[in-house]
């Protein structure tokens, strides 16, 4: 199964996209489907059919790792024969089975990412949302945490749809959508995306970027992206052209660098902005809904 990446700035319209996807807002047009069911016919079904890893943590720190299983089992309907070996493996995949009996606050930050997504998978979801799943985590940590789910969905078979900030993480995925005022602007492998970048990245900060840009502009037919005090372009040959730029310039350079082009650059070429955080998100608005529908 694949790994699905949805990207976005903010107000992009992806928590949107991901309320519908899970049931939580209705569609105004279009068709959608999920698992092959259709959320506005047979949103108890889509529930079932998936799995929700928060950004944020949604564990009982007052239980064990075992009980918070048991509770959400519960929730799914999930009777005791069948629950409990998925649990154990689970547990066993994501290293906490000699810890299922310990409370969950005695737990660390990535003992608690590993419960949660065993917890995610345990009523065995076609397809499982992640939220952020790595986000506030260390680097030796967050590559720990890919190597759960890498081996989870191989065992599983589960469809992995992901959100995140974190560009290594994108490029992870087997097929990644962009989306961007309410439009899907790109959607390929990360491979695909990153052709769409010509050439090569030159990023420069001058004593005056808005004369350096008009410069760029005029003497080369080259288009300029402002992007946090500085200037981005792509050219076919950066190491042959740098040369051509500096002497092109009677603006002074107080920095200059090449690269080839990433996901990133990709992003802000199609929406204009860097990735950031969201200022709301979504997924969090989609807890407190089920968390209301479980009450009931």
């Amino acid at each position: 199964m694949r790994i699905f990446g949805f990207l976005g700035p903010n107000g992009a319209g992806k928590s949107t996209t991901i309320g519908v996807l899970c049931t939580l807002l209705r569609p105004s047009a279009g068709q959608v489907r999920v698992a092959g069911l259709d959320p506005t016919v047979d949103p108890d079904g889509v529930r079932r059919a998936i799995g929700i890893i928060f950004q944020d943590p949604s564990l009982d720190a007052q239980l064990t790792a075992l009980e918070n299983l048991a509770f959400h089992a519960r929730v799914y309907h999930l009777p005791g024969e069948v629950w409990r070996p998925r649990a154990e493996r689970l547990l066993r995949i994501v290293d906490l089975w000699d810890r299922r009996n310990d409370v969950v606050k005695t737990f660390s930050g990535d003992m608690k990412r590993r419960l949660e997504i065993a917890r995610g998978l345990l009523h065995q979801p076609r397809v499982l949302f992640l939220d952020e799943p790595t986000i506030g985590l260390d680097p030796q940590t967050r590559e720990h945490i890919w190597s759960y789910l890498e081996q989870l969905r191989a065992e599983t078979g589960t469809t992995l749809f992901l959100t995140t900030h974190y560009m290594d993480e994108a490029e992870r995925c087997d097929r990644i959508a962009i989306i961007d005022h309410g439009q899907i602007v790109a959607l390929d492998t990360p491979d695909g995306l990153k052709s769409r970048v010509g050439g090569d990245v030159i990023t420069l900060r001058t004593r005056d970027n808005a004369r350096a840009a008009a410069l760029i502009r005029e003497r080369f037919a080259l288009d300029t992206a402002h992007l946090d005090g500085t200037l981005r372009l792509e050219v076919t040959d950066g190491e042959a052209f740098i040369p051509r730029l500096v002497a092109g310039l009677d603006v002074p350079i107080e920095t200059i660098s090449l690269r080839r082009p990433s996901l990133d650059d990709v992003f802000i070429r199609l929406t204009g902005r860097a990735m950031r955080d969201e200022e709301v998100s979504g997924i969090d608005r989609m807890r407190a809904h089920m968390r209301a529908r479980w009450r009931r």
